[in-house]
Parts: structure tokens; C-alpha cells; sequence
């Protein structure tokens, strides 16, 4: 059984989320943010964050306006994560953003110390990195900027962030943050999707120096090396008050839209929906799993006949043995598992509308 990661060799060590989440999230907000999203609900803001010189007539002007302050965190273990900061810095000066860039620490800790001191949080990485820092982000109720400088980037992809860090700072400094949802596994956080069975043993695979080394590249490599070695096994469905036991090569609960560097979910799952997306392979040969590449890169395989898919807010997975859990690339728990999603939990500057970013070459095939 793949081991379950319990911080050790991540970039930051886990943080558990609340123990049942509720439907409704309380924010705890910041004495400048409280300020800063009242100056932003003025049009003037609007004005000032796109370069137009605002309107001066009202108390509100121009040199009244607050610059924002952003907590600057780095991952320097994201495949990224030694990329140079200094045209990040400068397009986030250039939007009234100032950064703070403090010693060196666990993301988590950094939030919690200098949430009172700062507007937003700048936090670059990959999906790990953003999953770990989702407890402190729902409980400062600071909004989130995304630099991905990870491997695959798949809540950027989602929310139609730029995959250049330059480009998603200059997202960060001319848009307003949007309320997302969070899935929540057992007491876990997680933006994109969840799973067990076939993408769990692949994650227990891959080590953190192959993903930086290869990338997508390498998780490819990994899962055709696994792919004649998965074996089905079967597993209990319990949501909205049915019960259904499959045998299956992999069961996964989607919040977002993208995992994999860009597969898909579901062909209408969005990160703020207020839905999980389920779906359950239940192939008879290892083989038919290359077949269904296409629909999962689409998110239509829930249109085949031998995989389950079906929307809803709670489900519960349980497995004769205990199996582990990867949300967003890392074990982080194990079966029985109890998902649930967390509405609105937290808010990420993204744009309205826009080209999506561009799909890896090399996505995950599960």
C-alpha cells in the first residue's frame, strides 16, 4: 500500500481542515482587509486598479486610496519555485500591490502571523502548495492570488488563470477576487479532486524530485508503467441516501473542473458550483482505460457505460482494507472516507471571462 503522507517530505507540513464543515464558512477578516473591500465596492477602485485616474469628486481620491498590502509566499520546492520574483514584484507595485515578503516559513504559519498586517495573500506553488494553505486562507478570510509554479497547475487552468507567473500577477492587480468552493476529505482541504484506486497508488509512485525533474512528463511515464499492474477492487458508495457497492479501478470526487495538468472532472464542473463530481471506473481490463483518455481529457466519461458519474454535496467511500487518499497529487488520508463540499469558502482573484490556458502535453491519464 502506498504510504500516506503526513507532511514529512511535502513542501510544508499538513494542516487539517475543520472536523465537520459546515455549508456557510465564517470569515474571520482582517481590520485592512475589512478596509480594503470596502475602498475595492467603490467604482473608483475599479478605476484606479486598470490605470484610469478615478474620480475625484466624493471623499474617496485618489491619494486616499490605500495601496493593499500582499503577504508574498514562495514555494522553493514547486518545479517552478525558484523562478525570479522581480517582474512579479513589479507588476504587482505597478497595481497599487505592495509586497510582503517575511522570513522563510511554513506557508500556514506565515498566513496566521501576518494576516492582521496584510490585504491578500500572494502565494506561489502548485496545488499542494494551495491545498495546504486553504485552512489558513478560510480562516482569515484573506482573498488569494495564484503565481502556479507547480507541475500542473490545475486550479489556474480552472479558473482561467494565466500559467505564466508575470501574467496571473497582472491578473491579481486587474481583477476582483471570486468566492470558490473547497472539497474537504476527513478533516483535508483540497481545490480539485480526490481519489482512490489507480491516480492514489500513481501519487505513491512519484516522488517530489521526479515531478520537478519531469513534470507531467514523468507522471505519464509513471501511470503507463502502473497501468498493467491496477487491479480492481470494491468499494461501498453511500450519497443521498443510497447505497451502492462496485468493484472499480478508481473512484474520485471532484470539486474543480481540471486535474492532471488537464483532465477534466466533469464537462460542467466549475470550482464554484456548489457540487462534487463523482465518477467510478469500472473497466474489465487495464486496457480500456487507454480507450477512455479521450473522454477524460473532455470530462465525458461519465457517458460510457461502464463509469458511474453523478453530482452531489456529501458522499462516503469504504473499502474492505483501508486505502489511501490523494487529494491533488498528495496522500493525505485513507478510507472510510466521508467527502463533503464547502461552499464558497474561499475567494481567488481570477478573471470574469477569458481563453482557457493551455492544456498540458503531457496530461495525467487518470
Amino acid at each position: 500500500m502506498p504510504h500516506v503522507n503526513h507532511g514529512k517530505t511535502a513542501p510544508f507540513a499538513l494542516a487539517l481542515g475543520p472536523e465537520e464543515p459546515t455549508l456557510s464558512v465564517p470569515r474571520v477578516r482582517a481590520p485592512l482587509a475589512v478596509e480594503a473591500s470596502a475602498v475595492m465596492s467603490d467604482p473608483r477602485w475599479s478605476q484606479r486598479r486598470r490605470g484610469a485616474t478615478p474620480d475625484a469628486s466624493g471623499p474617496l481620491t485618489a491619494s486616499s486610496l490605500p495601496e493593499r498590502r500582499a503577504l508574498l509566499i514562495v514555494n522553493p520546492k514547486a518545479r517552478n519555485g525558484a523562478a525570479p520574483l522581480d517582474e512579479i514584484r513589479a507588476a504587482l507595485r505597478a497595481g497599487g500591490i505592495t509586497p510582503i515578503e517575511p522570513e522563510p516559513d511554513d506557508c500556514v504559519a506565515l498566513i496566521e502571523r501576518h494576516a492582521r498586517a496584510c490585504d491578500l495573500v500572494v502565494l506561489g506553488g502548485g496545488d499542494g502548495t494551495m491545498n495546504h494553505a486553504a485552512p489558513a486562507l478560510v480562516a482569515s478570510g484573506l482573498p488569494l492570488g495564484i503565481l502556479p509554479l507547480g507541475t500542473a497547475n490545475d486550479l489556474a487552468r480552472s479558473l482561467q488563470i494565466p500559467l505564466d507567473p508575470v501574467a496571473a500577477a497582472r491578473t491579481i492587480v486587474t481583477n476582483d477576487p471570486k468566492p470558490v468552493d473547497l472539497g474537504w476529505v476527513n478533516g483535508h482541504y483540497y481545490f480539485n479532486v480526490a481519489s482512490i484506486g489507480f491516480s492514489a497508488d500513481l501519487a505513491g509512485e512519484l516522488t517530489a524530485d521526479a515531478k520537478k525533474k519531469w513534470g507531467t512528463v514523468g507522471y505519464a511515464i509513471a501511470a503507463f508503467r502502473l497501468l498493467r499492474r491496477a487491479r480492481p477492487f470494491t468499494v461501498t458508495i453511500e450519497h443521498d441516501g443510497q447505497t451502492e457497492k462496485v468493484v472499480t479501478i478508481q473512484a474520485s470526487v471532484g470539486n474543480g473542473r481540471h486535474y492532471g495538468g488537464g483532465m477534466t472532472v466533469s464537462e460542467s464542473a466549475t470550482v464554484d458550483d456548489g457540487k462534487l463530481d463523482f465518477y467510478s471506473l469500472e473497466v474489465a481490463h487495464w486496457w480500456r482505460l487507454l480507450a477512455l483518455l479521450p473522454a477524460l481529457r473532455r470530462g465525458t466519461q461519465g457517458e460510457a457505460a461502464d463509469v458511474r458519474a453523478f453530482r452531489t454535496t456529501e458522499i462516503r467511500l469504504t473499502t474492505r482494507k483501508p486505502r489511501p487518499v490523494n487529494t491533488d497529487g498528495e496522500l493525505t488520508t485513507q478510507t472510510p472516507a466521508h467527502f463533503k463540499v464547502v461552499p464558497r469558502a474561499v475567494r481567488i482573484f481570477a478573471p470574469e471571462h477569458g481563453t482557457r490556458p493551455p492544456e498540458s502535453r503531457f496530461p495525467l491519464p487518470f
